[in-house]
């Protein structure tokens, strides 16, 4: 995933396919870019919850929550070394619902063609997520950050 996804199956599919009570604010989501608001799942000593948080990582130490719109995506090979993600990629996962998500092709000028990618029967599904507690400069915070591994030939990896 990289750089924007879709979440338009109805609560109660979502609610039935991560055994938890409910979404906050579901409505159907057709371009969800970071620094949203964004529902994900989170382990609990009681089970599972959803909450809504910020997509982009904003790292505990950052001085700025800037940053976190540069931390939308880490690389599944070096998101447990890399300052930025290793002490969330520890003990601070999630699961980000989604129904798809947009890959971008480039067509030879300066535009792209999105492409949809999604479940052959529109169900949802979950991206791997990262969250951290962000509390310099105002209201405490959270913030969701998708992460994968791209291996096609010729195609950079996500920031």
């Amino acid at each position: 995933m990289c750089g924007r996804f879709i979440l338009t199956v109805p609560e109660r599919d979502l609610i039935d396919h991560f055994d938890v009570g409910g979404f906050p604010d579901l409505r159907p989501r057709y371009n969800i870019a970071p620094t949203q608001q964004v529902p994900v799942v989170r382990a609990t000593g009681d089970g599972r919850m959803v909450s809504l948080l910020r997509w982009g990582l904003v790292p505990s130490w950052a001085s700025d929550v800037k940053i976190g719109s540069t931390l939308i995506n880490a690389r599944a090979d070096t998101v447990a070394v890399k300052p930025s993600y290793r002490s969330a990629f520890k003990s601070r996962r999630c699961l980000v619902p989604a129904s798809g998500f947009y890959e971008w092709q480039p067509t030879g000028g300066k535009k792209k063609q999105p492409w949809l990618f999604s479940l052959t029967d529109q169900g949802p599904f979950a991206l791997a997520g990262l969250w951290e507690r962000w509390d310099k400069g105002g209201e405490p915070g959270r913030d969701v950050h998708p992460h994968h591994h791209r291996s096609q030939r010729g195609r950079e990896p996500c920031p």
